[in-house]
């Protein structure tokens, strides 16, 4: 029996099953804690020069001013105003005036009736704490000339995601899921630990590279632990359904967050989650579809016997005839493909490569827009927890949206309308207003997301299925590395990013009306047939001799829109 023939016998979602599904997919809520807690760790704050001539002027003389009152009139006489139309900020962030020679301080000072020299913060800068009481920035002073370094952290870790999903993905088909997902985890646990305790930022980032290795890989092989247990009716449900823990731990970050103003304890809060995995060894098994391809059928079937006994069903027995064993590897030897050919064809060539660019763009505009959420002139952690609100009815609709309207055009119509979003928020002054906007983007870009894991698996071909996937998956780490970069361009004209998000979710879905429909469609098992799928038949003598040979050599499965067009 094919596994899918197994599942259906055991059960397709049975009690194994979502067991299994809740308990890998805890894993999800840390991938998001630690995936997103560049926000936070990194939270800007208001800063200003030391200024060691007022240092320690307690304005003891004037007993009438309040410290508050004291700290203002200090700032009004030493630092100039900002000019800076990117800042929120009364005073300049980078600039204090120079004291020498100026008469003694007394509040209501006016400095540039004496001098307009100004001076680089030589002595360090002061912080506003009132919101953050420690973070990474003011750590290590990663403000005006090193302020970009904030960013070039994020895309460093972004970076770790790419390797990682290289690395770790060849090690779960070498290795199995159960292993790689327990050493993943490991190396989460111990590269956030290593975050937390970091001496300087360089590594910082070293271990944030780390970090993003093991948190992409983790998730993924939990993914594929899940998925691949359930049968076909409800891989829709399972792949959609582990992004709501993900959006339940952006909700739970920015709780954390507003709860631990201290980046060293929050680090330290949002790591411990990870030991929890390490409870699930004596529970969680082998995937038996991954056994099964490694031609270990006698411990796929003691794990397949140990479903039907908590799922309370009965398998026939022998589970495997000899014949099917070899069948099964024959099988799975004839399938193997490489990413070279997804280009050797020209429709699938095209597909391959929109497909990608749809990745691309919903990298960089989901990661873009959870990135500069304390830009939208609301509270940060609000901003934030709504960000991750508004992730659940995306995902909802898409339980139920790509099955009413079908993939294409929700694939389509989402990425449009959340481009359109983002670039409405282009005439909104930052608040409530433009919040809304971007939650709307948000929304969109989520769904698209989810949209494309469930459109790439049926677009591709069996046999480059997985590669197909895979390369799709590594173009959305290339989109991650630069939606910080993206941002950083923000200093220089503040509409860029928003209008680079937006143009390229409409130019992408533009592009998503290039592909076929897939919903209810028979899916294409070789590049014969997705280089058909899709595709009406030509009515001519040469289109019908090619559907003759098609059907002359064994292929089928039809890779048209329906039977009746053979």
């Amino acid at each position: 029996m094919k596994f899918d023939e197994i599942i259906v016998e055991l059960g397709e979602f049975g009690r194994y099953q979502r067991r299994t599904f809740f308990l890998v997919s805890l894993v999800g809520i840390a991938c998001s804690l630690h995936g997103l807690s560049h926000v936070f760790l990194f939270g800007e704050s208001d800063h200003w020069c030391v200024v060691p001539e007022l240092q320690n002027e307690k304005c003891a003389r004037w007993p009438e001013l309040s410290p508050e009152e004291c700290d203002a009139a200090k700032k009004d006489a030493s630092i100039p105003p900002q000019t800076s139309a990117t800042r929120l900020y009364k005073y300049d962030n980078c600039l204090r005036y120079n004291l020498t020679g100026i008469p003694p301080f007394y509040p209501g000072i006016d400095t540039s009736d004496y001098t307009n020299d100004t001076l680089q913060c030589d002595y360090g800068w002061m912080y506003d704490t009132s919101q953050y009481k420690s973070t990474i920035t003011n750590e290590f002073d990663l403000v005006c000339s090193k302020s970009s370094i904030t960013n070039l952290m994020a895309s460093i870790y972004f970076a770790g995601l790419l390797v990682g999903s290289l690395v770790f993905g060849m090690l779960s088909d070498w290795l199995g899921r159960y292993y790689t997902f327990f050493i993943t985890v490991a190396l989460f646990l111990c590269s956030n630990l290593a975050v937390a305790f970091s001496p300087n930022v360089i590594a910082f980032g070293v271990f944030r590279f780390l970090v993003g290795m093991a948190n992409i890989s983790s998730y993924i092989v939990a993914f594929v632990i899940a998925t691949e247990l359930v049968g076909p009716s409800f891989r829709t449900v399972t792949g959609i359904g582990m992004g709501f823990y993900w959006s339940f731990g952006m909700m739970l970050l920015a709780l954390l967050a507003f709860l631990i103003p201290d980046w060293f304890v929050l680090q330290l809060v949002l790591t411990l989650p990870l030991i929890i995995p390490f409870f699930l060894i004596p529970i969680l098994k082998e995937s038996p579809r991954w056994l099964m391809t490694q031609g270990r059928f006698d411990e796929a079937e003691v794990i397949i016997q140990d479903i039907a006994r908590v799922n309370k069903t009965t398998i026939p027995e022998p589970l495997f005839e000899e014949s099917e064993k070899k069948e099964i590897l024959e099988t799975n030897q004839a399938q193997q493909a490489t990413v070279i050919d997804l280009f050797r064809t020209p429709t699938l060539r095209r597909r391959t490569l929109i497909m990608m660019f749809c990745w691309f763009v919903n990298s960089i505009v989901y990661y873009g827009l959870s990135l500069s959420t304390s830009d939208l002139g609301t509270n940060d952690y609000v901003a934030f927890f709504l960000s991750g609100l508004v992730e659940v009815p995306a995902r909802i609709y898409c339980l139920f949206g790509i099955e009413w309207l079908g993939r294409k055009p929700n694939l389509c119509g989402l990425f449009i309308l959340g481009g359109i979003a983002c670039l409405c928020t282009l005439f909104f002054e930052p608040g409530t207003a433009m919040t809304a906007v971007a939650m709307l983007g948000k929304f969109c870009i989520t769904a698209t997301f989810a949209i494309g894991y469930i459109y790439s698996a049926e677009l591709f071909p069996t046999v480059v299925r997985s590669a197909g996937v895979g390369i799709s998956s590594m173009a959305s780490r290339v989109g991650g590395i630069l939606a910080p970069l993206i941002l950083i361009l923000g200093e220089y004209w503040p509409p860029l990013p928003l209008i680079i998000f937006g143009s390229s979710a409409i130019i992408a879905g533009l592009l998503a009306l290039l592909f076929p429909e897939t919903k209810g469609k028979t899916l294409p098992e070789t590049i014969e047939e997705g280089e058909m799928f899709g595709k009406k038949p030509k009515k001519s003598k040469e289109a019908a001799s090619d559907i003759e040979v098609t059907i002359i050599s064994g292929n089928t499965n039809p890779a048209f829109e329906s039977e009746k067009d053979l």
